[in-house]
């Protein structure tokens, strides 16, 4: 009955909160109709899993609310054969998700503890093409690059030049970048150049371990 609710909840949140927002590819729909919000949440906060806010999943790291998160996941235009870099991934929302969308996920997380944890969850939700990593974020993970996309969780101040330089040939970075609001932007590769291209506003909890990072300007 409990899991019943939790998908009736998660289907209005597709319903009521993506498609209103200009949501409109079914992949990134059905991503986020599959996989259960609430099981990366404390359980404290398993009732308002499919609010339409940021949910603080440990100190410094959210679930980014429904409507930013899909908008930004239908501006990278994921493919089934792609590559996917979730960088701060937290308890690994972002990484299910993203996996129901793509070939393939390397989630970056710098707290050992949240790494554990992500892990744990996505092995007890069959996400096998998930595979949580602890590094430090503004690092990435070049050996298991390049990458078709890179997510990055959180407002930052800049694009560091350190993951521009992991995308492949036309692979796209989706970031929000600035607060208050800040701006949803995909940088895309050309060549040894990297265009963004600002997409709405958003405002969305800061990730720290990017705010001063070495970054892009533009």
């Amino acid at each position: 009955m409990i899991s019943e609710k939790f998908a009736e909840a998660r289907h209005h949140m597709v319903l009521s909160q993506l498609r209103p927002n200009r949501v409109t590819n079914d992949r990134v729909a059905e991503a986020m109709d599959t996989v259960p919000r609430e099981e990366f949440v404390p359980k404290e906060l398993r009732g308002v899993a499919y609010l339409d806010e940021d949910l603080e999943v440990a100190p410094g790291r959210f679930i980014v609310e429904p409507r930013v998160f899909g908008r930004l996941l239908q501006e990278a235009d994921i493919q089934s054969t792609d590559v996917v870099l979730d960088i701060g991934c937290g308890t690994g929302y972002s990484s299910a998700v993203l996996g129901f969308l793509a070939q393939a996920v390397v989630a970056i997380e710098s707290d050992p503890a949240l790494v554990e944890t992500a892990s744990e969850i996505l092995s007890r939700l069959e996400s096998d093409n998930v595979a949580v990593v602890e590094g430090t974020l503004a690092d990435g993970n070049a050996k298991q690059g390049p990458y078709n996309v890179i997510h990055i969780n959180g407002a930052i101040t800049t694009a560091p030049q350190s993951l521009l330089d992991q995308l492949a040939e036309g692979g796209r970075l989706i970031c929000v970048l600035g607060s208050n609001p800040g701006v949803a932007t995909v940088y895309r590769r050309q060549g040894s150049n990297f265009f963004p291209r600002a997409v709405f506003d958003a405002s969305v909890p800061a990730l720290p371990d990017l705010m001063s990072a070495t970054s892009f300007e533009f």
